[in-house]
């Protein structure tokens, strides 16, 4: 639990009435992120009070809890506050939020897409320069995949590019093949699968369009370099 002294606020307004909660200021913008899953409302709060004005103290009623929430118990009012309301995060903070949220659209991105008149992933690069020209605003407490939708809308006018599954044909030797499953799972879904006479395994995958290079690297680095990968139509 933070400090009080540390401590930042997060509120909410509706109905008329006001309603504040101190919070951790790192944990709290982490908890709001919908993806984000493993954090207490306990460890987010400084304390656990609800305020109609927190610098003064002054908390809120529990009439007013009832009117907006339909409920009265603090930790459920404090979760619907901190995920509904506003942050008064610090620039810095935002700025490192938004960042880090930028990084993980692009992979997305970079991971999944591809340039229709090749077949083959835009780099990294290439797409932070289309956002770039695009002027995109990252919204830090946006989901990657609600972002990703609006990104690709304005970036096409800028590159050809669009999200699209691939099949790529593997065939490894006999040896290595029962350990590659898990590695292949990650990347994707095992279409068709058959063992050769020689002992060797081959199979057709499903993979998004922008891990062709990374799988078939894998795939190396798991044969030694004796797996053979190609895109198939």
């Amino acid at each position: 639990m933070v400090n009080i002294d540390d401590a930042i606020i997060a509120r909410l307004e509706s109905h008329g009435e006001k309603f504040e909660v101190l919070v951790d200021p790192d944990l709290a913008a982490e908890f709001k992120n919908p993806e984000n899953k493993d954090i207490a409302i306990e460890d987010v709060l400084a304390v656990e009070e609800i305020f109609k004005d927190a610098k003064k103290g002054d908390k809120s009623s529990e009439e007013a809890m009832e009117t907006v929430f339909q409920n009265i118990d603090i930790l459920e009012v404090a979760t619907e506050i901190v995920q509904r309301g506003t942050i008064q995060l610090t620039a810095k903070q935002k700025k490192e939020m938004q960042e880090e949220k930028r990084k993980l659209v692009v992979n997305k991105i970079s991971r999944e897409s591809i340039n229709p008149q090749t077949g083959l992933p835009h780099p990294v690069k290439r797409i932070e320069n289309a956002m770039d020209e695009s002027k995109i605003h990252i919204d830090p407490f946006k989901s990657v995949d609600e972002q990703v939708k609006t990104v690709l809308k304005a970036i096409r006018v800028k590159i050809p590019i669009r999200f699209e599954k691939v099949k790529v044909a593997v065939h490894l030797p006999g040896n290595v093949a029962g350990t590659a499953f898990s590695s292949i799972s990650r990347f994707g879904i095992i279409l068709n699968e058959e063992w050769q006479q020689d002992g060797s395994w081959i199979a057709i995958v499903e993979i998004p369009g922008g891990l062709q290079d990374e799988f078939s690297a894998k795939m190396g680095e798991l044969s030694g370099g004796k797996a053979e990968t190609k895109a198939i139509k």
